[in-house]
């Protein structure tokens, strides 16, 4: 049997090889024709800069070819090049490697574009053999065409730096073919240790051990395959489901006459996950969430996981008011850095009269803020956080009025003061987001208690719901504010629930949105009101 080793430094080996196949081509078609570009580049550039020489231009104008010949000279000796021939509009030579030819027509055609005014580049022969050449004509100061510059590189030297080229690129690809088989070798070594020296047999047996590992979880598990059969269920799930109702094995069976409220069979369908579900099943809440599985891009099958809802209320009840009271810290934290930064300004600038002004108007206003809350507001929790509201409310230019007949007493339970923050926080929340981009930014907020019944609204001036989304706002995820969103009227009705009170929602005509929330509340002690 072959090892892993071997398996992988063969197959390691055949990409890398099929590799520098793909990069011969690409090289052979792409880049090796660079080297006869940049040839005529360099042609071309020499020719153009032999062009724009005054000597040049005025030679031919005067018809003396001494200077020119001596100055071509001096350039293909330097530049290593195989000629520059410098012709008039006649095609005769005032310029060559051989001064006999000066005098005479220019040989090997290709003049004619230049004589025009058009630089072209071609290959031709000459009395000097096979040359790659460029033309460029040359023009006085007044721009009147008086010639043609020829500069002309050996066909042969061409044809040996291209082939210089292609054995440069075999070598560097063989040497990245041995490098590659290396690498391949070391990678199985590598793959090897990472493995603890496994084989696939050892990799198989190692499945089997962690598959032996989902069922001993907590969680309950159920996958299916992509015809929504059933191909996994652990022991985790069999429990919790027999406790359920549901009974017998589930290996093998449709999903959807399994467990047909689960739903997994619409995850196959559309191809969309869904989190945290609560599922009732004879009196047992269950938290579920199923995802779909993907291989390659396309749905090879589902799987859902599940709890017992019971094992996590404690936990739940204790986190879900959490980001309500961190957001009311973080506006009042706010608030108080802007506060001293202004009195930081002031004390920099030596304005010390107007910053004690300052001071005793913030302490004053902070002072009758409190203190008007603090008399309609009798439970300490609710008071704080209400100040952490308006605080949030000011950073957003609203203003957040507390109705002057509110009065709430007490809880005799925290646990009811925990679920009307929730439940106004989130009203709160709500009303904030709705007066964005309104002109007038109002939100009022009011707690009455009669007869143990609490009465908490919250009134604001946006823009109001339409009526078709009235019934669909306290669904959970519904949301016209984007992807993500949709829970904080969720929690609310929920709260409500908890609580064995009831929500009512009042729309205008134009603008406004009423939510009026009214739960039972007992107050602590033997307070009467």
């Amino acid at each position: 049997m072959i090892g892993l080793r071997t398996q992988v430094a063969f197959m390691g080996s055949a990409v890398v090889l099929l590799v520098l196949l793909v990069l011969y081509f690409i090289f052979s078609n792409q880049i090796i024709p660079q080297t006869r570009h940049a040839l005529e580049d360099k042609a071309n550039a020499i020719a153009r800069t032999i062009a724009l020489m005054p000597l040049v231009s005025e030679g031919l104008s005067e018809g003396h070819s001494k200077e020119i010949q001596a100055y071509t000279s001096k350039i293909t000796r330097r530049n290593d090049i195989m000629f520059v021939v410098v012709i008039d509009m006649n095609s005769v030579r005032y310029s060559h490697p051989d001064p006999s030819m000066i005098g005479k027509s220019f040989a090997g055609g290709g003049q004619q574009a230049a004589l025009r005014g058009e630089e072209s580049i071609s290959e031709g022969e000459g009395m000097l053999g096979k040359s790659l050449r460029a033309f460029v004509p040359v023009y006085t100061g007044q721009g009147h065409q008086v010639g043609v510059v020829v500069v002309g590189l050996s066909m042969e030297k061409v044809q040996r730096l291209v082939r210089q080229n292609e054995w440069t690129l075999i070598a560097i690809l063989l040497s990245g073919a041995l490098l590659g088989a290396g690498g391949a070798i070391v990678l199985g070594l590598r793959i090897k240790r990472m493995i603890f020296g496994m084989e696939p047999a050892d990799i198989s047996k190692l499945l089997q051990e962690r598959s032996a590992m989902l069922q001993s979880t907590r969680e309950g598990i159920i996958a299916v395959d992509h015809e929504a059969t059933i191909t996994m269920v652990n022991l985790e799930a069999e429990r919790l489901l027999n406790t359920a109702g549901i009974k017998g094995n589930g290996m093998t069976r449709n999903i959807a006459d399994y467990w047909p409220e689960l739903g997994l069979e619409q995850v196959l369908a559309t191809g969309e996950p869904k989190q945290d579900q609560e599922l009732e099943l004879n009196g047992i809440t269950l938290l579920v969430s199923s995802v779909p599985i993907r291989v390659n891009g396309a749905i090879a099958g589902a799987i859902a996981t599940f709890r017992d809802k019971t094992e996590l209320a404690v936990l739940a009840e204790r986190l879900s008011g959490i980001s309500v009271y961190a957001d009311a810290l973080r506006a009042g934290a706010h608030e108080f850095m802007n506060k001293l930064h202004v009195i930081m300004g002031m004390t920099h600038m030596g304005l010390y009269d107007e910053l004690q002004q300052y001071i005793s108007g913030t302490v004053s206003n902070h002072q009758n803020e409190i203190g008007s809350i603090t008399r309609m507001i009798k439970d300490p929790v609710m008071a704080g956080f209400l100040l952490g509201k308006l605080s949030r409310a000011r950073e957003a230019g609203i203003d957040l009025l507390l109705a002057e007949d509110s009065y709430l007493p007490e809880a005799a339970e925290p646990q009811t003061i925990h679920e009307l923050i929730t439940i106004a926080g989130n009203l709160l929340d709500n009303a904030m987001e709705a007066l964005e981009g309104q002109e007038v930014k109002e939100i009022e907020l009011a707690f009455h208690y009669e007869h143990g019944r609490l009465c908490c609204t919250v009134e604001d001036s946006g823009p109001g719901i339409p009526e078709l989304l009235q019934k669909q706002i306290f669904e959970q995820g519904f949301s016209t504010k984007g992807e993500q969103r949709g829970i904080g009227l969720y929690l609310v009705r929920k709260s409500v629930e908890k609580l064995e009170g009831r929500l009512q929602l009042i729309c205008g005509k134009e603008t406004g949105t009423t939510f009026i929330a009214i739960v039972p509340y007992a107050v602590k002690g033997e307070e009467n009101v």
